[in-house]
């Protein structure tokens, strides 16, 4: 087994809805059983010497830095872009400046609150009722280079939702808390079948679609996320 990653976390140095500190993130995932952490605060990169200093003082954890766009199509996940450029709130506008930087993008937590029908009826909409095949259509997971199947934040309908549509297009899955405090850090993760010791060898293993998105870890029986893996709560959504 490569790197065990929490894909997605905020800390108080980006998200002012945080109440994590980046000393409590590395001191908590390394007692959780992490070896990498992505920090990906809402539409902003931490400062370059703020990076530097933090991966010094915490050389044992592979620590890489990217960003959770707002887009007009929903919340990516984006590793890889060396700084924020105007525009790319628009999804469009966020997969060709990626492209033009090498960065990898995930579309985070697709379906929360999609099976509440109440959230769409706020907005003068409909109940969500596509099935897999139809949500695979969306134009955001036509941007996308992944998908996150799992987040601490969802419910297991949501993310198993958001695994089936992963598996009607054929796109890997990636996991992560979502945690603004101590509370939930690793409690799904990431795992990369070979171990990756920097940002850059990350993106490698990202891009050659060598991952999994897994949960357990907390409970020490780590495993990969399937349409049964979560038991008698994924079998009662189903």
């Amino acid at each position: 087994m490569g790197t065990i990653i929490d894909m997605h976390i905020h800390t108080t140095r980006g998200a002012s809805d945080s109440g994590l500190s980046p000393n409590e993130l590395a001191s908590e995932a390394r007692r959780r059983g992490l070896t990498g952490i992505h920090i990906s605060e809402h539409d902003r990169l931490w400062d370059r010497h703020a990076l530097e200093e933090y991966r010094r003082r915490h050389a044992d954890l592979l620590v890489a830095n990217g960003m959770e766009v707002s887009t007009d199509l929903g919340h990516v996940l984006a590793l890889g872009l060396r700084e924020y450029v105007g525009g790319i709130r628009q999804a469009e506008t966020l997969r060709r400046v990626a492209d033009e930087q090498g960065a990898f993008l995930v579309a985070t937590h697709p379906f929360r609150h999609y099976f509440d029908p109440i959230y769409f009826r706020r907005q003068g909409k409909e109940p969500f009722t596509l099935t897999p095949e139809q949500a695979a259509k969306l134009p955001i997971f036509q941007l996308v280079d992944a998908i996150e199947v799992l987040n601490g934040a969802n419910t297991v309908r949501e993310n198993l939702f958001a695994l089936r549509v992963a598996q009607v297009l054929g796109k890997p899955g990636t996991g992560g808390s979502d945690a603004h405090s101590t509370q939930g850090i690793g409690v799904y993760c990431t795992v990369l079948e070979r171990e990756a010791a920097s940002q850059e060898e990350l993106l490698a293993e990202l891009y050659a679609g060598r991952f999994y998105a897994a949960h357990g870890l907390l409970e020490g029986d780590l495993q990969r996320f399937t349409e049964s893996s979560l038991g008698e709560v994924a079998e009662a959504t189903s």
